[in-house]
């Protein structure tokens, strides 16, 4: 038999409170956004924003040489350093960023498969194995070729269907539930595929409270820059996984009476995220 989930409600999440780092931004983690690339520099800014909104203490970005100063100027809270795209060797300030870093996104805006790769094996080579880690994107198809990439057990993967299909090797097929557990166990990582979030020990949860709206661009990189920020603060990854899913989905409900199900923008739903986590 299928593992029944949990239904993530305000209910369950109150029961299962998110770390309150007392202290300085020390103490809500560094995070570590890699991606970006020439074409399609908005996804960090989404995702690292998002993170910050969460409750991380420091953002930092990677991206592409050409959007770095750009996006210096876009996200003045953020210390952002620039890498090749050629598929060169990433300058030594990169991985010296992500040996220091708390948690690491890295997927967000990349769209060359080879240079993912390398970023990952460099980006997770350097990091700790302690770091939380959250795969997103063009990540998760380096991944899909090479799991032993993943070395950090502190892991979130955060795939759509399509990004499901090559980790599995196989279509997900209607039960995404039984996909996701599938998945968890084949990384020995926590899921979050569609709002059937998943965890290497069999824990099964589902959150219900998703509209059509949320299926708009840039919308997944925020929710992955949501898990960052809530692992930079202390979060388990199943529990950031699951506050994620619901914190995504209830921001946009608060914007469906303004802009309709299907009328806001990805960039409106991290101006709600702190308010829905603070809220629960």
């Amino acid at each position: 038999m299928p593992n029944r989930p949990e239904i993530i409600t305000p209910r369950l999440l109150r029961e299962w409170p998110l770390p309150d780092p007392q202290g300085g931004k020390e103490a809500r983690g560094t995070v570590l956004v890699v991606g970006g690339s020439r074409f399609n520099p908005g996804a960090v800014l989404l995702a690292g924003e998002a993170a910050l909104r969460a409750g991380a203490g420091r953002l930092q970005l990677a991206v592409a040489d050409e959007t770095a100063i750009p996006l210096s100027i876009a996200v003045p809270e953020a210390k952002v350093v620039g890498f090749p795209s050629g598929g060169e060797p990433l300058p030594e300030q990169v991985t010296e960023l992500a040996a220091k870093a708390d948690v690491i996104l890295i997927g967000p805006g990349l769209d060359d498969i080879e240079q993912t790769d390398a970023l990952l094996r460099q980006v997770l080579g350097a990091a700790g194995p302690e770091t939380g880690v959250a795969l997103d994107a063009y990540a998760l198809g380096a991944l899909s070729k090479d799991p032993s990439l993943l070395r950090q057990q502190r892991a979130v993967l955060t795939p759509n269907l399509t990004e499901a299909e090559h980790l599995l090797g196989r279509a997900p097929g209607d039960d995404l539930g039984a996909a996701s557990l599938a998945l968890a166990e084949k990384y020995r990582a926590v899921v979050s595929l569609f709002g059937h979030i998943a965890d290497p020990a069999g824990g099964l949860w589902r959150e219900e409270s998703a509209d059509v709206g949320l299926g708009t661009s840039g919308s997944g990189d925020v929710r992955a820059g949501i898990v960052a920020g809530l692992l930079g603060r202390g979060a388990e990854p199943a529990q950031a996984a699951c506050w994620a899913a619901f914190a995504h989905a209830v921001s946009g409900q608060r914007l469906a009476p303004r802009h309709g199900r299907t009328g806001f923008l990805a960039r409106e739903l991290v101006g709600e995220v702190a308010f829905t986590l603070a809220t629960v």
